[in-house]
């Protein structure tokens, strides 16, 4: 039961971890200090691991790695959306 209590708090804490740079994009409309190569590489390890909980059945795993996974998806989104645009203003001047 101690076991399950510690995988639940870490799982909590680590798919919300990327929340608080979703905040700073939302916030600076800039994603400047972020690595699309760490994201991405990120996501996948996430999805292996969401298929990895299915095979074990576990819904710890699953959840987690889900949420973690939506948060990277977000966080994508706002690169592509964020840089985008500027680096075609720079092309323009």
């Amino acid at each position: 039961m101690v076991w399950t209590f510690i995988g639940a708090i870490a799982a909590i804490l680590t798919s919300l971890s990327f929340i608080p740079q979703i905040a700073r994009a939302l916030r600076t409309k800039s994603v400047k200090d972020v690595s699309l190569v760490t994201v991405y590489q990120l996501s996948l390890g996430v999805t292996l691991w969401i298929i990895y909980g299915f095979y074990r059945r576990d819904p710890i795993i699953i959840c987690a790695n889900s949420i973690s996974l939506i948060t990277l998806i977000i966080l994508i989104y706002l690169y592509f959306n964020y840089s985008l645009p500027q680096k075609q203003e720079k092309g323009a001047k």
